[in-house]
């Protein structure tokens, strides 16, 4: 596969220079999750709009629909197509996404992990369950970054939800989401999720009304979760960022995503250095076109 030809340039670096001081710095570290008011612009979110309607009109085979047969409205995701949607690429590798993680995490290189398209049509009823994401993958590690981008109007209480802090404590057992199976780690050989919506008023949920520009920041192990949608779409662009302590950490089961065949090319505890996962920032080399 051929080096993308985008990267960070000058300009793009200072925009997200102006947007992370050390207070987003420290609350990113505290917390585990932050918002960004309007760290993307309006090209950048046209460009999202446009690689999302591209992605639903042509599912990748790793998508799945995420909401049961008779909910009224429609939950898809897909996975893992940088590559072939071009919009994708020029955001996840040359807008300010990259500086950012890389300031968040503390972390002097990023690398470009996955992007991740999440959309429920009105009057979606599926929630998202409470979950940490990192469990799911093939890395270890604790320097990582995502990134959630509703390119729609989100409402306070259809946004995504954190359990601040959540991200210093334990993995998680994770489950499927539609039928609650431990698909990935063995049952009983991860501590169980807390029934955090059966006493909200115990936990320290943080969440933020969002408008299409704002970037929500979040840890990989942060718990996290969203409810079903009302009246308007809510189409969601993610993508995933790795630090410089992230190693491989092949499974014995299929991740989500999936590598295939990743555990012969990449050994276990190995950087994370392959043309999968382009190296798109340098704290002591910003302005070049990074390559493997």
């Amino acid at each position: 596969m051929p080096a993308s030809k985008y990267s960070v340039d000058q300009i793009v670096e200072q925009r997200a220079r102006r947007a992370v001081d050390d207070a987003a710095i420290a609350a990113y570290q505290k917390d585990g999750a932050i918002c960004l008011k309007q760290l993307l612009n309006a090209d950048e979110i046209a460009l999202l709009r446009e690689g999302i309607e591209i992605n639903l009109a042509a599912l990748s085979e790793r998508a799945k629909v995420a909401s049961a047969k008779d909910d009224p409205g429609f939950f898809v995701e897909d996975f893992c197509n940088w590559q072939r949607i071009e919009q994708y690429e020029k955001v996840a590798l040359a807008s300010p996404l990259p500086v950012v993680a890389g300031l968040l995490m503390e972390s002097d290189s990023v690398r470009f992990y996955h992007d991740h398209m999440l959309v429920k049509e009105p009057y979606t009823r599926q929630a998202t369950p409470w979950h940490q994401d990192q469990p799911y993958y093939n890395i270890d590690g604790r320097q990582n970054c995502s990134f959630w981008i509703a390119v729609d109007p989100v409402p306070k209480k259809q946004s995504l939800e954190f359990v601040a802090a959540s991200h210093l404590g334990p993995w998680l057992m994770p489950r499927s989401f539609l039928d609650n199976q431990a698909k990935w780690f063995p049952d009983g050989s991860l501590t169980e999720l807390p029934k955090i919506n059966d006493a909200r008023d115990q936990f320290p949920i943080i969440s933020w009304e969002i408008a299409p520009g704002d970037v929500v920041c979040f840890h990989m192990l942060t718990l996290h979760s969203s409810s079903g949608v009302e009246g308007g779409r809510r189409r969601v662009f993610s993508v995933r960022y790795l630090g410089d302590d992230i190693t491989h950490a092949p499974r014995q089961w299929v991740t989500s995503p999936e590598f295939k065949g990743l555990d012969r090319e990449l050994a276990a505890g190995a950087p994370m250095n392959h043309e999968l996962f382009p190296l798109v920032w340098r704290r002591e080399a910003q302005h070049q076109v990074l390559k493997l």
